[in-house]
């Protein structure tokens, strides 16, 4: 019994030094998706609009960059910026029909490549990043395409932007923002804020302590094993005792 007990308190003390040590890291605790505004192209060629309302273009770029660092990104603009995630391009665009608002279009790789003006993308990426980004096309791209704010007058060489589907907000790229949330600690009904709502670390408020209840048995860790022995009998006879001569 007590080496079960002993073995059930190291388990214990190991998983909270796992969860303190990745609540020190500050790992994201929440994905939180903007609405979806606008969808384009098929395949592994994908352009998703998203808005971010009342936000900034730096500020939503501040968001993006906390929750996950980028390859690449461009300088602070009020206007316009580009954040690279490997096979991510995230344009960053202030609306110009509600400048309170930032869209986000999040543009695949293959996108970028069929239909963006390597010209335009010359001034906010790296020469580096454009080469490589267009080397199927001589180093160089044709497309005449320069953002989503642009689309009627810059349009996308194939495809064009529609309202979302169902299925289409499925399946889009989420869009991971900073936002407040809470950890609970078991045996304690008070929250400790950490960076999200709803995230891995979210505990119910309401979660009662946890007992460990030593006269009932459940089969659990550390149940008290069951008395599976019997009292021996003894029974009272006569008998005699020879000396040896």
């Amino acid at each position: 019994m007590k080496k079960r007990l002993a073995h059930g308190l190291k388990l214990m003390l190991v998983l909270s030094l796992v969860m303190s040590l990745l609540s020190a890291c500050g790992a994201p605790s929440v994905q939180d998706t903007y609405p979806l505004e606008s969808v384009s192209g098929s395949g592994n060629s994908t352009s998703y609009v998203y808005r971010a309302s009342d936000r900034t273009v730096p500020e939503v770029a501040q968001e993006l960059s906390e929750q996950r660092q980028p390859d690449q990104i461009s300088a602070e603009n009020t206007e316009r910026m580009f954040l690279v995630y490997q096979d991510d391009y995230y344009h960053l665009q202030q609306d110009p029909n509600k400048p309170e608002d930032t869209l986000v279009e999040v543009d695949s790789k293959e996108y970028v490549r069929q239909n963006y003006d390597s010209s335009f993308l010359q001034g906010y990426l790296t020469a580096t990043l454009i080469g490589n980004l267009f080397d199927s096309f001589g180093g160089r791209g044709y497309g005449k395409y320069r953002g989503y704010t642009n689309k009627d007058t810059y349009k996308p060489s194939a495809g064009s932007y529609r309202t979302p589907t169902s299925n289409d907000k499925k399946v889009a790229p989420p869009i991971t923002v900073d936002r407040k949330g809470t950890i609970t600690r078991r045996g304690s009904d008070k929250d400790s804020s950490v960076g999200s709502g709803g995230g891995l670390f979210n505990r119910n408020k309401d979660q009662s302590k946890g007992t460990i209840d030593r006269n009932k048995s459940s089969g659990g860790l550390f149940d008290s094993p069951k008395k599976s022995y019997k009292k021996p009998k003894t029974r009272v006879g006569g008998g005699r005792i020879k000396r040896r001569r």
